[in-house]
Parts: structure tokens; sequence; C-alpha cells
């Protein structure tokens, strides 16, 4: 595993920032909305920028603005500089949310290594799904996104979890669960999700957070300018209550024990990398 020095985790930030450029360029100019979400977001209100010892960055948007995304990578993504994946696009590619990396870089995550694509240092790109209004229908729905996160997750549990239990587990969604049928089912969890307005909306392969049901809607109707790293993006106009339903207190520091990056088994930087000042 290397460890992320001071000057390694500023390279890292920094070819983050130059992707997350690139995105605010192709959604502006496709007039897609779209917010810092996760600890970027966080970072952007507590710090003006990068939580210090933040290792990753993060965009969200409704699954409508995330269709819109996919074709304008394809269209007016710099592909010079950048790539975009998703389970849609990425042979081999097995989450619910896309990245976009930077070309001429690496960056493994500790048991990701074997996986069968090129793996770049990236932005992720949450889109954000409906979680249907009724009680039990919600429920299970709940259970479906869990399973579903699960066996998409089981090409790497099935090798690296510490359970036996869990390994077999794994090893039998791995089988059961393959890419087409996954992608298939990915689909149709996706149509169900957003067959009509619905209150709350999340992530459908992420989990939430403890006790945390989901994110109102009306979050994501309209949205507001903020600053990260003296560069200016977009936010949810309620990111404020986004913010305090998923983190709290979020204004107070975590203890120095909690200040954790991913471990990491290999990163370069790329040689090309543009000077963003």
């Amino acid at each position: 595993m290397i460890h992320l020095d001071e000057a390694k985790l500023k390279l890292l930030q920094e070819t983050e920032l130059e992707i997350l450029i690139e995105i605010d360029r192709i959604c502006r100019k496709n007039n897609i909305k779209y917010s810092l979400t996760g600890g970027t977001l966080l970072g952007a209100v507590r710090h003006g920028g990068f939580i210090p010892w933040d290792d990753d960055a993060d965009i969200s948007m409704l699954r409508e603005e995330y269709v819109k995304f996919q074709q304008a990578c394809l269209t007016d993504l710099d592909s010079d500089r950048f790539y975009f994946q998703d389970i849609e696009n990425t042979e081999g590619y097995r989450w619910g949310y896309g990245k976009v990396r930077r070309k001429n870089s690496v960056f493994l995550r500790e048991n990701q290594e074997d996986m069968p694509y090129e793996q770049g240092i990236f932005v992720d790109v949450f889109p954000r799904d409906g979680i249907p209004d009724g009680f039990f229908a919600g429920k299970i729905h709940k259970l479906i996104c869990y399973v579903l996160r699960k066996s998409m997750w089981s090409a790497i549990g099935r090798k690296t979890d510490k359970s036996f239990f869990n390994l077999l587990c794994y090893q039998c969604l791995y089988r059961i669960c393959s890419k087409k049928h996954t992608l298939q089912f990915y689909r149709k969890l996706i149509k169900w999700s957003n067959s009509s307005p619905t209150k709350l909306t999340r992530a459908l392969t992420f989990p939430l957070p403890k006790n945390v049901q989901g994110y109102e809607r009306n979050w994501y109707q309209n949205y507001t300018d903020i600053e990260f790293e003296g560069y200016i993006f977009q936010a949810e106009a309620g990111y404020k209550e986004w913010l305090l339903r998923e983190f709290g207190d979020y204004m107070q520091l975590p203890p120095p024990e909690k200040r954790k990056t991913h471990p990491v088994s290999k990163i370069e930087f790329p040689m090309d990398r543009s000077n963003n000042e």
C-alpha cells in the first residue's frame, strides 16, 4: 500500500480539480445541472476547497441530467486528456455510477488492481434516482438496492472479504450475477425508480448514511454557484440541508484518527497535467 504523503496528496487533488473543471465546462455548455457532493461539497463549505486529507472528488445529478451528461461526454469531453467510464460503456465495469478519469495517470485502490479496465485518477459522478414514496415500496426498494450493490461488489468481495461466510456469498453472487444480468436488473431498477416523481432521491448503488432515508428531490430543483479552490462550480440550492443530513454538525472537524485516506496500491500522475492557475 502506498502512503499518500502531503506532496502526493496535493498532486492528486490538483489532478482531480483539473477533472472537475472539465466536468463543469461540458455541463455548462450543455445546460446540465449538477452539484458538488460528499466530501467535495463539505470541503467547499468548510474549507473553501478540498478537505486537507481528502483524496477523492464527487459530483451528483438527477438521472435525467446524468443521461445528458453521458451524451455530452461522447461529444464534448476533451478526449486528449479525459475519458468517461460507466456500466453502460466500459467492459468489466461494475459500479452504478460513472467516473471521469484523467488520461496518462494511474490510481489503483487497494483490492481493485485486477479490475479489467483502465484506472486513472478520477472524479465520481453519482446519478440520483427516485425512492418510492410508499412505506412498504420504499423498504422493498432499499432491499433491492442493497442486493444490487452487493452483486456489483462481488467481483472484489469474493477475493478480499475477511469473513469466510461472506466470501461464499460473494462467490455465489458473482457466479449468478454476470455483468449482463446485473446491467439488465439495474436498468429495470432505474426505470421503476423514475416511473413517477418522488419526494426522496438517492444513488441506487451507494449506501445511505445510517438513519438517512434519502435526499429531498426539491433540493435539486434549483442550483447555485459555489467556490471551490478558487473556481466556481454548481451546488444544489439546498446544499446546507444536504450537509446537515449527511454529516450532522458539518462545520465540526473530525478527530485526527478519523482523518483518513483510501488505501492505494499504485498512483502515477500525468506528465501533461495543465496548470490551472
